[in-house]
């Protein structure tokens, strides 16, 4: 009787193929996002380095994968039956990360590709993939492609510099579209459009890392401002532009950090 039950602990769940499609067929959909996302970090690689496909068609590839894992988490954040056109359910919707991202799409689905406006979705989709792998290989087995279940752990190790890479590119990418819609590289309305995802991303309730970097940058540079060799023409800039900023930040910020 002890000898059965040992072997029983042994076997535990079942591994391998079969286990794994009894998961894709029990998880469609977050199989789902983990396939577009490895494909949107595919389609970035093909972007940068444009030896097997046109980097032009990459690009757009990747902001569609974007567009679309951004649909499917909306979907599983608000399902179909609680859509209604009210103020309230906007709203609920522009409170969703997974909404700022999809507006991030759209919003360069015509614009000249670039690939700061690559970083944060290559970064993202790279840190989701990381993570749901591990759940594949588990199912496939403990000592299954050993090689890389240590990639992923040091894709997992990083993180918070990860998220930290993606806040920071997404502030910086705001003074560029401004810049490119200047010189005719994306429409002019494009800023004012990525104002406004800028701002909801600082607003984020679950996402702190962009409010986070705002603040450290504006420490950065109220630092170099207050270094006594630096001229005062350059000084009052960096005052300038750190009072703009702050005008321009969501005034209700303020009462979620107290």
């Amino acid at each position: 009787m002890a000898d059965t039950t040992g072997q029983a602990g042994d076997q535990g769940p079942p591994k391998g193929i079969p286990a794994l499609k009894a998961h894709v067929i029990a998880n469609k959909v977050d199989v789902a996002l983990w396939a577009i996302r490895i494909l949107t970090v595919l389609c970035t690689f093909g972007y940068v380095l444009p030896l097997f496909c046109n980097p032009v068609s990459a690009f757009y590839k990747a902001l569609l994968g974007n567009a679309a894992v951004s649909a499917l988490r909306l979907h599983q954040r608000i399902p179909a039956r609680e859509i209604r056109p009210s103020r309230e359910f906007l709203a609920r919707f522009f409170l969703e990360d997974s909404a700022h991202y999809l507006l991030y799409s759209l919003i360069f689905m015509n614009v000249a590709p670039n690939l700061l406006i690559l970083t944060p979705v290559f970064l993202f989709a790279l840190l989701h993939a990381a993570s749901y792998s591990l759940t594949i290989l588990d199912t496939l087995g403990q000592n299954s492609l050993w090689v890389a279940r240590l990639l992923i752990s040091l894709v997992e190790f990083q993180s918070r510099n990860i998220l930290r890479a993606a806040a920071l590119a997404e502030i910086v990418l705001f003074p560029l579209v401004v810049f490119m819609a200047l010189f005719g590289y994306c429409g002019l309305m494009t800023p004012f459009v990525y104002y406004y995802f800028v701002t909801w991303r600082y607003a984020s309730r679950r996402n702190p890392y962009t409010r986070n970097t705002f603040r450290e940058l504006r420490v950065a540079c109220e630092r170099q401002a207050a270094r006594p060799g630096l001229p005062a023409p350059l000084k009052n800039a960096i005052h300038g532009g750190v009072q703009l900023v702050c005008r321009l930040a969501p005034p209700q910020e303020q009462q979620q950090d107290q």
